[in-house]
Protein backbone atom coordinates (compact mmCIF):
# COMPACT_ATOMS: atom_id res chain seq x y z
CA UNK A 1 0.00 0.00 0.00
CA UNK A 2 1.18 3.80 -1.06
CA UNK A 3 2.18 5.75 1.27
CA UNK A 4 2.79 9.71 1.73
CA UNK A 5 6.22 11.12 2.16
CA UNK A 6 7.20 14.64 2.41
CA UNK A 7 10.46 15.71 0.19
CA UNK A 8 12.99 17.24 2.90
CA UNK A 9 16.06 19.17 2.04
CA UNK A 10 19.25 18.40 2.44
CA UNK A 11 21.71 20.46 4.72
CA UNK A 12 23.45 21.49 0.81
CA UNK A 13 20.13 23.65 0.12
CA UNK A 14 18.91 24.60 3.66
CA UNK A 15 19.97 28.17 2.89
CA UNK A 16 17.90 27.83 -0.34
CA UNK A 17 14.80 26.36 1.22
CA UNK A 18 12.21 29.45 0.65
CA UNK A 19 13.06 28.21 -3.13
CA UNK A 20 12.21 25.17 -2.88
CA UNK A 21 8.73 24.14 -1.47
CA UNK A 22 7.78 21.22 0.84
CA UNK A 23 5.84 18.66 -1.67
CA UNK A 24 3.70 16.22 -0.07
CA UNK A 25 4.14 12.89 -2.55
CA UNK A 26 1.74 10.02 -2.77
CA UNK A 27 4.71 7.16 -3.46
CA UNK A 28 6.25 4.99 -1.22
CA UNK A 29 9.88 4.56 -1.15
CA UNK A 30 9.84 1.14 -2.04
CA UNK A 31 7.14 1.83 -4.85
CA UNK A 32 9.64 4.70 -6.10
CA UNK A 33 12.46 2.63 -6.37
CA UNK A 34 10.31 -0.12 -7.91
CA UNK A 35 9.04 2.07 -10.79
CA UNK A 36 12.75 3.71 -11.26
CA UNK A 37 14.05 -0.27 -11.22
CA UNK A 38 11.18 -0.99 -14.08
CA UNK A 39 12.65 2.24 -15.93
CA UNK A 40 16.22 0.71 -16.35
CA UNK A 41 15.24 -2.62 -17.32
CA UNK A 42 12.96 -0.72 -20.24
CA UNK A 43 15.81 0.96 -21.64
CA UNK A 44 18.28 -2.03 -21.69
CA UNK A 45 15.90 -5.00 -22.47
CA UNK A 46 15.81 -4.07 -26.08
CA UNK A 47 19.72 -3.95 -26.72
CA UNK A 48 20.17 -7.02 -24.66
CA UNK A 49 17.10 -9.02 -26.37
CA UNK A 50 18.95 -7.98 -29.64
CA UNK A 51 22.42 -9.89 -28.54
CA UNK A 52 19.92 -12.67 -27.57
CA UNK A 53 18.98 -13.07 -31.00
CA UNK A 54 22.25 -12.58 -32.49
CA UNK A 55 23.68 -15.58 -30.53
CA UNK A 56 20.37 -17.37 -31.56
CA UNK A 57 21.61 -16.57 -35.21
CA UNK A 58 25.45 -18.21 -34.59
CA UNK A 59 24.17 -21.42 -32.90
CA UNK A 60 21.44 -22.13 -36.13
CA UNK A 61 24.15 -24.47 -38.17
CA UNK A 62 21.59 -23.73 -40.95
CA UNK A 63 22.10 -19.47 -41.33
CA UNK A 64 25.99 -19.98 -41.73
CA UNK A 65 25.55 -16.99 -43.96
CA UNK A 66 24.58 -14.30 -41.58
CA UNK A 67 27.06 -14.73 -38.88
CA UNK A 68 28.83 -11.74 -39.63
CA UNK A 69 25.46 -9.99 -39.64
CA UNK A 70 24.97 -11.60 -36.64
CA UNK A 71 28.35 -10.61 -34.84
CA UNK A 72 27.40 -6.76 -36.13
CA UNK A 73 24.00 -7.27 -34.16
CA UNK A 74 25.80 -8.76 -31.45
CA UNK A 75 28.44 -5.57 -31.20
CA UNK A 76 26.16 -3.26 -31.73
CA UNK A 77 24.03 -4.09 -29.04
CA UNK A 78 26.18 -4.58 -26.40
CA UNK A 79 27.69 -0.90 -26.97
CA UNK A 80 23.88 -0.07 -26.95
CA UNK A 81 23.86 -1.77 -23.67
CA UNK A 82 26.82 -0.84 -21.89
CA UNK A 83 25.69 3.03 -22.72
CA UNK A 84 22.24 2.77 -21.48
CA UNK A 85 23.62 1.04 -18.33
CA UNK A 86 26.34 3.45 -17.72
CA UNK A 87 24.35 6.98 -18.60
CA UNK A 88 21.58 5.22 -15.97
CA UNK A 89 24.00 4.35 -13.36
CA UNK A 90 24.81 8.21 -13.13
CA UNK A 91 20.98 9.54 -13.83
CA UNK A 92 19.52 7.13 -11.32
CA UNK A 93 21.79 5.47 -9.27
CA UNK A 94 23.49 6.87 -5.84
CA UNK A 95 26.45 8.05 -7.86
CA UNK A 96 29.13 7.57 -4.88
CA UNK A 97 28.70 8.60 -1.20
CA UNK A 98 26.32 11.42 -0.24
CA UNK A 99 27.95 14.65 -0.33
CA UNK A 100 29.78 13.20 -3.84
CA UNK A 101 30.60 15.73 -6.84
CA UNK A 102 30.37 14.52 -10.07
CA UNK A 103 32.30 15.65 -13.52
CA UNK A 104 29.84 17.28 -16.04
CA UNK A 105 32.59 15.82 -18.28
CA UNK A 106 31.79 12.84 -17.15
CA UNK A 107 27.88 13.64 -17.84
CA UNK A 108 28.83 14.51 -20.96
CA UNK A 109 30.61 11.46 -21.93
CA UNK A 110 27.52 9.78 -21.13
CA UNK A 111 25.12 11.63 -22.62
CA UNK A 112 26.23 11.31 -25.83
CA UNK A 113 26.11 7.61 -26.97
CA UNK A 114 22.45 7.50 -25.47
CA UNK A 115 20.74 10.65 -27.10
CA UNK A 116 23.07 11.10 -30.20
CA UNK A 117 22.07 8.77 -33.19
CA UNK A 118 20.99 9.36 -37.33
CA UNK A 119 18.13 11.90 -36.09
CA UNK A 120 19.47 13.69 -32.86
CA UNK A 121 22.62 15.11 -31.80
CA UNK A 122 23.91 17.29 -28.68
CA UNK A 123 25.30 20.70 -28.62
CA UNK A 124 26.92 20.69 -25.56
CA UNK A 125 28.53 24.20 -24.00
CA UNK A 126 29.06 23.00 -20.49
CA UNK A 127 32.21 23.69 -18.90
CA UNK A 128 34.12 20.67 -17.15
CA UNK A 129 33.87 21.02 -13.50
CA UNK A 130 32.97 19.09 -10.16
CA UNK A 131 29.32 19.41 -9.40
CA UNK A 132 27.06 18.74 -6.20
CA UNK A 133 25.69 14.43 -7.76
CA UNK A 134 22.16 15.54 -7.20
CA UNK A 135 22.55 18.63 -9.30
CA UNK A 136 24.13 16.39 -12.67
CA UNK A 137 21.53 13.79 -12.07
CA UNK A 138 19.40 16.28 -11.98
CA UNK A 139 20.81 17.83 -15.85
CA UNK A 140 20.82 14.22 -17.38
CA UNK A 141 17.49 13.45 -16.14
CA UNK A 142 16.67 16.83 -17.93
CA UNK A 143 18.36 15.83 -21.15
CA UNK A 144 16.07 12.82 -20.81
CA UNK A 145 13.05 15.35 -20.89
CA UNK A 146 14.42 17.09 -23.57
CA UNK A 147 14.68 14.45 -26.20
CA UNK A 148 10.64 13.67 -25.55
CA UNK A 149 10.41 17.37 -27.04
CA UNK A 150 11.80 16.12 -30.24
CA UNK A 151 10.05 13.20 -31.28
CA UNK A 152 11.41 13.35 -34.74
CA UNK A 153 14.81 14.54 -33.71
CA UNK A 154 16.91 17.60 -34.05
CA UNK A 155 19.44 19.14 -32.15
CA UNK A 156 19.99 19.39 -28.16
CA UNK A 157 21.55 22.51 -27.48
CA UNK A 158 22.88 22.29 -23.66
CA UNK A 159 24.45 24.94 -21.73
CA UNK A 160 24.65 26.66 -18.23
CA UNK A 161 22.95 29.56 -15.99
CA UNK A 162 24.92 30.62 -13.32
CA UNK A 163 28.31 29.46 -11.90
CA UNK A 164 29.93 27.27 -9.13
CA UNK A 165 27.70 25.49 -7.06
CA UNK A 166 24.25 27.18 -8.22
CA UNK A 167 24.75 26.27 -11.42
CA UNK A 168 21.86 26.01 -13.26
CA UNK A 169 21.07 24.47 -17.09
CA UNK A 170 19.21 25.46 -20.26
CA UNK A 171 18.08 22.89 -22.69
CA UNK A 172 16.86 24.47 -25.98
CA UNK A 173 15.74 21.68 -28.52
CA UNK A 174 14.86 21.81 -32.01
CA UNK A 175 13.42 19.59 -34.05
CA UNK A 176 10.44 18.60 -36.65
CA UNK A 177 6.83 18.97 -34.49
CA UNK A 178 8.62 20.04 -31.56
CA UNK A 179 5.92 19.81 -28.79
CA UNK A 180 5.86 20.28 -24.53
CA UNK A 181 4.08 16.39 -23.93
CA UNK A 182 1.51 16.77 -22.18
CA UNK A 183 1.17 16.83 -18.33
CA UNK A 184 5.04 16.82 -18.13
CA UNK A 185 4.72 20.22 -16.25
CA UNK A 186 2.60 18.80 -13.77
CA UNK A 187 5.01 15.40 -13.76
CA UNK A 188 7.85 17.30 -12.69
CA UNK A 189 6.27 19.58 -10.38
CA UNK A 190 4.76 16.21 -8.16
CA UNK A 191 1.70 15.33 -9.47
CA UNK A 192 1.16 11.70 -9.84
CA UNK A 193 -1.26 10.79 -12.71
CA UNK A 194 -4.65 9.71 -11.58
CA UNK A 195 -3.63 6.40 -12.65
CA UNK A 196 -0.69 6.11 -10.56
CA UNK A 197 2.86 6.39 -11.67
CA UNK A 198 4.29 3.92 -13.72
CA UNK A 199 7.66 3.15 -15.39
CA UNK A 200 7.39 5.93 -18.34
CA UNK A 201 6.43 8.63 -16.03
CA UNK A 202 8.34 8.11 -13.20
CA UNK A 203 11.56 9.65 -14.46
CA UNK A 204 10.31 13.23 -15.33
CA UNK A 205 8.48 12.44 -11.49
CA UNK A 206 12.01 11.84 -10.31
CA UNK A 207 13.56 14.48 -12.17
CA UNK A 208 11.25 16.72 -10.18
CA UNK A 209 12.19 15.35 -6.97
CA UNK A 210 16.03 15.92 -7.69
CA UNK A 211 15.28 19.40 -8.55
CA UNK A 212 13.59 20.27 -5.75
CA UNK A 213 16.37 18.67 -3.76
CA UNK A 214 18.75 21.44 -5.54
CA UNK A 215 15.79 23.86 -4.24
CA UNK A 216 15.18 25.04 -8.15
CA UNK A 217 12.48 24.39 -10.22
CA UNK A 218 12.00 23.14 -14.21
CA UNK A 219 10.15 25.09 -16.64
CA UNK A 220 9.27 24.45 -20.06
CA UNK A 221 8.55 27.30 -22.61
CA UNK A 222 7.93 26.71 -26.83
CA UNK A 223 8.57 29.25 -29.66
CA UNK A 224 8.25 27.95 -32.94
CA UNK A 225 10.04 24.60 -33.52
CA UNK A 226 12.41 25.21 -30.29
CA UNK A 227 11.18 23.72 -26.61
CA UNK A 228 13.12 25.26 -23.78
CA UNK A 229 13.77 23.64 -20.42
CA UNK A 230 15.06 25.68 -17.87
CA UNK A 231 16.36 25.79 -14.19
CA UNK A 232 15.49 29.25 -12.62
CA UNK A 233 16.66 29.53 -9.07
Amino acid sequence: MSTEKTATQSPATEKSAAAAPVVTLAVSALDLGALLCSRVCHDVISPVGAIVNGLEVLEDEDAADMRDVALDLIAKSARQASARLQFTRLAFGAAGSAGARLDLGDAEQVVRPVIEDGRTRVEWSLPRELLPKNRVKLLLNLVLLAGTTIPRGGVIRISAAGEGDATGFVLASTGEKARIPEGLQALVDGAAPEGGLDAHSVQPFYAGMLARDCAIAIRFAQEGDTVTISTPG
